[in-house]
Protein backbone atom coordinates (compact mmCIF):
# COMPACT_ATOMS: atom_id res chain seq x y z
CA UNK A 1 0.00 0.00 0.00
CA UNK A 2 1.50 3.36 -1.00
CA UNK A 3 2.65 5.68 1.74
CA UNK A 4 4.47 8.35 -0.21
CA UNK A 5 7.29 10.61 0.92
CA UNK A 6 6.12 14.09 2.01
CA UNK A 7 5.27 16.44 -0.85
CA UNK A 8 8.23 18.76 -1.49
CA UNK A 9 6.35 21.86 -2.63
CA UNK A 10 3.96 24.14 -0.80
CA UNK A 11 0.35 23.52 -1.77
CA UNK A 12 -2.54 26.00 -1.62
CA UNK A 13 -5.70 24.14 -0.62
CA UNK A 14 -9.41 24.93 -0.91
CA UNK A 15 -12.18 23.02 0.87
CA UNK A 16 -15.47 22.90 -1.04
CA UNK A 17 -18.40 22.12 1.23
CA UNK A 18 -18.18 23.09 4.89
CA UNK A 19 -20.52 20.51 6.44
CA UNK A 20 -19.78 17.81 9.00
CA UNK A 21 -17.00 15.86 7.28
CA UNK A 22 -15.05 19.00 6.35
CA UNK A 23 -13.85 19.19 9.96
CA UNK A 24 -11.59 16.19 9.33
CA UNK A 25 -10.13 17.87 6.26
CA UNK A 26 -9.54 21.22 7.98
CA UNK A 27 -7.82 19.47 10.89
CA UNK A 28 -5.53 17.50 8.56
CA UNK A 29 -4.60 20.49 6.40
CA UNK A 30 -3.58 22.45 9.50
CA UNK A 31 -1.08 19.78 10.56
CA UNK A 32 0.52 18.79 7.23
CA UNK A 33 3.78 20.53 6.40
CA UNK A 34 3.70 22.34 3.08
CA UNK A 35 -0.10 22.59 2.95
CA UNK A 36 -1.86 25.94 3.38
CA UNK A 37 -5.60 26.41 3.52
CA UNK A 38 -6.26 29.27 1.11
CA UNK A 39 -10.04 29.36 0.65
CA UNK A 40 -13.38 27.77 1.45
CA UNK A 41 -16.41 27.32 -0.81
CA UNK A 42 -20.02 26.71 0.18
CA UNK A 43 -23.36 27.58 -1.39
CA UNK A 44 -24.82 28.17 2.08
CA UNK A 45 -23.84 31.71 3.23
CA UNK A 46 -23.98 30.83 6.92
CA UNK A 47 -21.66 27.83 6.66
CA UNK A 48 -19.40 29.66 4.22
CA UNK A 49 -18.99 32.72 6.43
CA UNK A 50 -18.51 30.67 9.59
CA UNK A 51 -15.77 28.53 7.99
CA UNK A 52 -14.05 31.53 6.45
CA UNK A 53 -14.00 33.34 9.79
CA UNK A 54 -12.88 30.27 11.74
CA UNK A 55 -9.92 29.63 9.42
CA UNK A 56 -9.07 33.18 8.40
CA UNK A 57 -9.43 32.63 4.66
CA UNK A 58 -11.69 34.01 1.92
CA UNK A 59 -15.06 32.37 1.31
CA UNK A 60 -16.57 31.79 -2.13
CA UNK A 61 -20.09 30.95 -3.22
CA UNK A 62 -19.01 28.63 -6.05
CA UNK A 63 -16.02 26.63 -7.19
CA UNK A 64 -16.13 28.45 -10.53
CA UNK A 65 -15.71 31.77 -8.75
CA UNK A 66 -12.66 30.44 -6.92
CA UNK A 67 -11.07 28.82 -9.99
CA UNK A 68 -11.48 32.03 -11.98
CA UNK A 69 -9.18 33.76 -9.49
CA UNK A 70 -6.49 31.08 -9.81
CA UNK A 71 -3.81 30.26 -7.28
CA UNK A 72 -5.30 27.00 -5.96
CA UNK A 73 -3.40 23.71 -6.26
CA UNK A 74 -5.77 21.23 -4.60
CA UNK A 75 -9.53 21.14 -4.03
CA UNK A 76 -11.11 18.97 -1.33
CA UNK A 77 -14.71 18.09 -2.25
CA UNK A 78 -16.78 17.65 0.93
CA UNK A 79 -20.24 18.37 -0.45
CA UNK A 80 -23.42 16.25 -0.70
CA UNK A 81 -22.90 13.25 -2.96
CA UNK A 82 -24.63 14.58 -6.07
CA UNK A 83 -22.09 17.42 -6.37
CA UNK A 84 -18.96 15.25 -6.12
CA UNK A 85 -18.53 14.38 -9.79
CA UNK A 86 -19.50 17.77 -11.30
CA UNK A 87 -17.17 19.66 -8.97
CA UNK A 88 -14.34 17.18 -9.51
CA UNK A 89 -14.63 17.47 -13.30
CA UNK A 90 -14.69 21.27 -13.06
CA UNK A 91 -11.50 21.34 -11.01
CA UNK A 92 -9.71 18.76 -13.18
CA UNK A 93 -10.56 20.78 -16.29
CA UNK A 94 -8.84 23.75 -14.66
CA UNK A 95 -5.73 21.67 -13.92
CA UNK A 96 -6.42 21.56 -10.18
CA UNK A 97 -5.86 18.34 -8.19
CA UNK A 98 -8.97 16.87 -6.54
CA UNK A 99 -9.49 14.89 -3.36
CA UNK A 100 -13.15 13.99 -2.99
CA UNK A 101 -15.09 12.37 -0.20
CA UNK A 102 -16.79 9.07 -0.89
CA UNK A 103 -18.75 8.06 -2.85
CA UNK A 104 -16.92 9.16 -5.97
CA UNK A 105 -20.34 10.05 -7.44
CA UNK A 106 -24.00 9.49 -6.61
CA UNK A 107 -24.68 7.59 -9.85
CA UNK A 108 -22.58 4.96 -11.57
CA UNK A 109 -22.76 6.81 -14.89
CA UNK A 110 -21.31 9.95 -13.27
CA UNK A 111 -18.61 7.89 -11.56
CA UNK A 112 -17.52 6.16 -14.74
CA UNK A 113 -17.48 9.46 -16.66
CA UNK A 114 -15.33 10.98 -13.93
CA UNK A 115 -12.94 8.03 -14.12
CA UNK A 116 -12.45 8.77 -17.82
CA UNK A 117 -11.91 12.48 -17.11
CA UNK A 118 -9.42 11.64 -14.36
CA UNK A 119 -7.38 9.39 -16.67
CA UNK A 120 -7.24 12.13 -19.29
CA UNK A 121 -6.29 14.77 -16.70
CA UNK A 122 -3.46 12.62 -15.38
CA UNK A 123 -2.12 11.81 -18.84
CA UNK A 124 -2.18 15.51 -19.74
CA UNK A 125 -0.80 17.84 -17.08
CA UNK A 126 -0.45 15.10 -14.43
CA UNK A 127 -3.46 16.24 -12.43
CA UNK A 128 -4.32 13.83 -9.60
CA UNK A 129 -7.71 12.68 -8.33
CA UNK A 130 -8.16 10.77 -5.08
CA UNK A 131 -11.13 9.42 -3.14
CA UNK A 132 -11.38 9.31 0.66
CA UNK A 133 -11.52 5.67 1.63
CA UNK A 134 -9.50 6.52 4.71
CA UNK A 135 -10.17 3.25 6.53
CA UNK A 136 -7.60 1.59 4.27
CA UNK A 137 -5.04 3.55 6.31
CA UNK A 138 -6.21 2.36 9.75
CA UNK A 139 -3.38 0.52 11.51
CA UNK A 140 -5.23 -2.83 11.96
CA UNK A 141 -6.46 -2.75 8.36
CA UNK A 142 -2.95 -2.14 7.06
CA UNK A 143 -1.67 -5.02 9.19
CA UNK A 144 -4.43 -7.27 7.85
CA UNK A 145 -3.64 -6.40 4.24
CA UNK A 146 0.07 -7.00 4.76
CA UNK A 147 -0.55 -10.40 6.37
CA UNK A 148 -2.73 -11.49 3.46
CA UNK A 149 -0.28 -10.14 0.87
CA UNK A 150 2.62 -12.14 2.32
CA UNK A 151 0.75 -15.37 1.64
CA UNK A 152 1.98 -17.17 4.76
CA UNK A 153 -1.56 -17.71 6.05
CA UNK A 154 -2.58 -19.69 2.98
CA UNK A 155 -5.38 -18.92 0.59
CA UNK A 156 -8.52 -17.12 1.71
CA UNK A 157 -11.46 -19.46 2.23
CA UNK A 158 -14.23 -16.92 2.86
CA UNK A 159 -15.20 -13.67 4.56
CA UNK A 160 -18.06 -11.91 6.33
CA UNK A 161 -18.60 -8.23 7.18
CA UNK A 162 -21.20 -6.24 9.11
CA UNK A 163 -22.07 -2.60 9.70
CA UNK A 164 -24.53 -2.35 12.61
CA UNK A 165 -25.17 1.34 13.21
CA UNK A 166 -27.88 3.66 14.50
CA UNK A 167 -29.44 6.60 12.70
CA UNK A 168 -32.55 8.56 13.66
CA UNK A 169 -34.99 10.67 11.65
CA UNK A 170 -33.27 13.73 13.16
CA UNK A 171 -29.99 12.72 11.51
CA UNK A 172 -31.64 12.93 8.11
CA UNK A 173 -33.69 16.02 8.92
CA UNK A 174 -30.46 17.87 9.79
CA UNK A 175 -29.13 17.23 6.24
CA UNK A 176 -32.18 16.39 4.09
CA UNK A 177 -30.08 15.34 1.07
CA UNK A 178 -28.92 12.25 3.01
CA UNK A 179 -32.28 10.53 2.81
CA UNK A 180 -32.90 11.05 -0.91
CA UNK A 181 -31.99 9.34 -4.15
CA UNK A 182 -31.33 12.68 -5.85
CA UNK A 183 -28.99 14.03 -3.20
CA UNK A 184 -27.28 10.92 -1.84
CA UNK A 185 -27.73 8.33 -4.58
CA UNK A 186 -28.88 5.85 -1.94
CA UNK A 187 -28.99 5.38 1.80
CA UNK A 188 -27.10 3.13 4.18
CA UNK A 189 -25.01 1.53 1.43
CA UNK A 190 -23.93 4.84 -0.10
CA UNK A 191 -23.44 6.87 3.05
CA UNK A 192 -22.23 4.45 5.72
CA UNK A 193 -21.51 0.91 4.51
CA UNK A 194 -19.56 1.81 1.36
CA UNK A 195 -16.34 1.99 3.39
CA UNK A 196 -16.68 -1.63 4.49
CA UNK A 197 -17.62 -2.82 1.01
CA UNK A 198 -14.46 -1.10 -0.22
CA UNK A 199 -12.35 -2.92 2.38
CA UNK A 200 -13.97 -6.25 1.54
CA UNK A 201 -13.09 -5.93 -2.15
CA UNK A 202 -9.62 -4.54 -1.50
CA UNK A 203 -8.68 -7.27 0.98
CA UNK A 204 -10.46 -10.30 -0.49
CA UNK A 205 -10.55 -9.53 -4.21
CA UNK A 206 -12.73 -8.04 -6.96
CA UNK A 207 -16.35 -9.04 -6.44
CA UNK A 208 -19.66 -9.45 -8.19
CA UNK A 209 -23.08 -9.63 -6.58
CA UNK A 210 -24.56 -13.14 -6.43
CA UNK A 211 -27.64 -11.95 -4.56
CA UNK A 212 -28.68 -9.00 -2.48
CA UNK A 213 -31.51 -6.75 -1.37
CA UNK A 214 -32.07 -3.39 0.27
CA UNK A 215 -34.99 -2.33 2.43
CA UNK A 216 -36.25 0.39 4.75
CA UNK A 217 -36.97 -1.29 8.09
CA UNK A 218 -36.81 1.44 10.74
CA UNK A 219 -36.94 4.80 8.96
CA UNK A 220 -39.85 4.46 6.56
CA UNK A 221 -41.51 7.85 6.31
CA UNK A 222 -38.32 9.66 7.27
CA UNK A 223 -36.25 8.68 4.20
CA UNK A 224 -36.90 7.45 0.65
CA UNK A 225 -33.75 5.30 0.57
CA UNK A 226 -32.71 2.09 2.34
CA UNK A 227 -31.61 1.65 5.96
CA UNK A 228 -30.82 -2.11 5.75
CA UNK A 229 -29.15 -4.39 3.19
CA UNK A 230 -27.73 -7.88 2.77
CA UNK A 231 -25.42 -9.03 -0.02
CA UNK A 232 -23.81 -12.30 -1.12
CA UNK A 233 -20.63 -11.65 -3.10
CA UNK A 234 -18.37 -13.81 -5.24
CA UNK A 235 -14.73 -12.71 -5.30
CA UNK A 236 -12.09 -13.50 -7.89
CA UNK A 237 -8.81 -14.54 -6.29
CA UNK A 238 -5.30 -13.80 -7.51
CA UNK A 239 -4.92 -17.38 -8.84
CA UNK A 240 -8.14 -17.12 -10.84
CA UNK A 241 -10.31 -19.01 -8.36
CA UNK A 242 -13.44 -17.78 -6.62
CA UNK A 243 -14.73 -17.54 -3.07
CA UNK A 244 -17.77 -16.04 -1.40
CA UNK A 245 -18.35 -13.42 1.25
CA UNK A 246 -21.47 -12.37 3.13
CA UNK A 247 -22.25 -8.73 3.95
CA UNK A 248 -24.97 -7.30 6.19
CA UNK A 249 -25.55 -3.68 7.16
CA UNK A 250 -28.25 -1.68 8.92
CA UNK A 251 -28.91 1.72 10.42
CA UNK A 252 -31.65 0.19 12.59
CA UNK A 253 -29.31 -1.04 15.33
CA UNK A 254 -29.74 0.38 18.85
CA UNK A 255 -26.17 1.76 18.89
CA UNK A 256 -23.18 2.29 16.60
CA UNK A 257 -21.51 -1.09 17.07
CA UNK A 258 -17.98 -1.71 15.79
CA UNK A 259 -17.72 -2.62 12.13
CA UNK A 260 -16.75 -6.27 11.77
CA UNK A 261 -14.73 -7.95 9.04
CA UNK A 262 -13.81 -11.61 9.43
CA UNK A 263 -11.56 -13.43 6.96
CA UNK A 264 -10.84 -17.16 7.18
CA UNK A 265 -7.72 -18.52 5.52
CA UNK A 266 -6.26 -22.02 5.39
CA UNK A 267 -4.06 -21.32 8.42
CA UNK A 268 -5.73 -18.55 10.43
CA UNK A 269 -8.86 -16.64 11.36
CA UNK A 270 -8.51 -12.85 11.10
CA UNK A 271 -11.09 -10.73 12.90
CA UNK A 272 -11.33 -6.96 12.59
CA UNK A 273 -13.36 -5.23 15.30
CA UNK A 274 -11.53 -1.98 15.84
CA UNK A 275 -8.42 -3.99 16.69
CA UNK A 276 -7.26 -6.89 14.53
CA UNK A 277 -7.14 -10.33 16.17
CA UNK A 278 -5.30 -13.11 14.33
CA UNK A 279 -5.92 -16.64 15.59
CA UNK A 280 -3.38 -18.96 14.02
CA UNK A 281 -4.02 -22.64 13.43
CA UNK A 282 -1.25 -23.56 15.90
CA UNK A 283 -2.99 -21.68 18.73
CA UNK A 284 -1.01 -18.44 18.62
CA UNK A 285 -3.01 -15.21 18.89
CA UNK A 286 -1.75 -11.82 17.65
CA UNK A 287 -3.53 -8.51 18.25
CA UNK A 288 -2.93 -5.21 16.43
CA UNK A 289 -4.55 -2.14 17.99
CA UNK A 290 -5.58 1.08 16.28
CA UNK A 291 -3.07 3.84 17.02
CA UNK A 292 -5.52 6.73 16.80
CA UNK A 293 -9.24 6.80 17.57
CA UNK A 294 -11.44 9.86 17.17
CA UNK A 295 -13.17 10.85 20.41
CA UNK A 296 -16.93 11.20 20.80
CA UNK A 297 -19.81 10.24 18.54
CA UNK A 298 -17.83 10.65 15.31
CA UNK A 299 -15.42 7.81 16.16
CA UNK A 300 -16.99 5.70 13.40
CA UNK A 301 -15.28 7.92 10.81
CA UNK A 302 -11.92 6.42 11.71
CA UNK A 303 -8.83 8.47 12.47
CA UNK A 304 -6.97 8.11 9.20
CA UNK A 305 -8.11 11.07 7.12
CA UNK A 306 -4.82 12.81 7.85
CA UNK A 307 -2.75 9.85 6.65
CA UNK A 308 -4.70 9.59 3.40
CA UNK A 309 -4.62 13.33 2.77
CA UNK A 310 -0.87 13.53 3.42
CA UNK A 311 -0.33 10.58 1.07
CA UNK A 312 -2.46 12.24 -1.60
CA UNK A 313 -0.45 15.46 -1.38
CA UNK A 314 2.75 13.42 -1.70
CA UNK A 315 1.44 11.85 -4.92
CA UNK A 316 1.31 15.26 -6.63
CA UNK A 317 4.12 15.37 -9.15
CA UNK A 318 4.44 11.58 -9.15
CA UNK A 319 4.50 9.61 -12.40
CA UNK A 320 1.80 7.33 -10.94
CA UNK A 321 -1.84 8.19 -10.31
CA UNK A 322 -2.97 8.17 -6.69
CA UNK A 323 -3.74 4.59 -5.72
CA UNK A 324 -7.35 5.23 -4.61
CA UNK A 325 -8.63 7.00 -7.70
CA UNK A 326 -11.96 7.24 -9.47
CA UNK A 327 -11.80 3.83 -11.14
CA UNK A 328 -10.88 2.14 -7.85
CA UNK A 329 -13.79 3.92 -6.18
CA UNK A 330 -16.21 2.68 -8.86
CA UNK A 331 -15.85 -0.90 -7.58
CA UNK A 332 -17.96 -0.64 -4.39
CA UNK A 333 -20.34 1.69 -6.21
CA UNK A 334 -21.00 -1.00 -8.83
CA UNK A 335 -21.89 -3.46 -6.08
CA UNK A 336 -24.28 -0.99 -4.46
CA UNK A 337 -26.03 -0.08 -7.70
CA UNK A 338 -26.37 -3.78 -8.59
CA UNK A 339 -28.19 -4.34 -5.29
CA UNK A 340 -30.47 -1.40 -6.00
CA UNK A 341 -31.24 -2.77 -9.47
CA UNK A 342 -32.22 -6.11 -7.90
CA UNK A 343 -34.40 -4.40 -5.29
CA UNK A 344 -36.15 -1.45 -6.89
CA UNK A 345 -38.19 -0.93 -10.04
CA UNK A 346 -36.74 1.24 -12.82
CA UNK A 347 -37.23 4.90 -11.99
CA UNK A 348 -37.28 4.32 -8.21
CA UNK A 349 -33.52 4.80 -7.76
CA UNK A 350 -30.57 6.57 -9.40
Amino acid sequence: MPLEEPAPASLRIAVVGCGDISAQHFAAIETIDGATLAAVVDVDPGRRDAAAAAHGVPGHASLGELLAQGGIDVVHVCTPHDAHAPLAREALAAGVHVLTEKPVAHTLADAEALAVAAREAFRGPGTQLGVCFQNRYNTPVRALQELLARGGLGRIVGATATVMWHRTPDYYAARPWRGTWAGSGGGLLMNQAIHTLDLLEWLVGPARVVGGAASTRALAGAIEVEDTADILLEHTTADGGTLRSVFFATNANAVNSPVTLDITTERAELSLRGALTVRHGDGRVDIVHEEGILPGERSYWGASHRLLIEDFYASIGSDRPFWIGAEEACAPLRIIKDVYARTYAPGEWV
